[in-house]
């Protein structure tokens, strides 16, 4: 798993609405690691605990689902 398959799950998730309805669904880390794998990315439920955890609380909360890649821009305000 790389950082460039969280960056473009994270694109398709900003292009697909239903991408986007499953991801405020999801509780945790390996719902979100399954959605992307349904989607065709290899994202792992550490990877995302990862990327969660380099993340301030505010950013968290306005995450859909709260999941948020530093530096792609949503969550950063860019």
């Amino acid at each position: 798993m790389s950082e460039e398959q969280l960056k473009a799950f994270w694109e398709a998730v900003k292009a697909d609405t239903s991408l986007q309805e499953k991801l405020r669904a999801t509780t945790d880390a390996d719902s979100i690691a399954s959605l992307a794998k349904e989607a065709g990315f290899e994202i792992t439920a550490e990877a995302v605990e990862e990327a969660q955890a380099q993340l301030s609380e505010e950013e968290l909360k306005g995450a859909a689902g709260g999941l948020c890649i530093p530096g792609c821009g949503p969550c950063s305000g860019a």
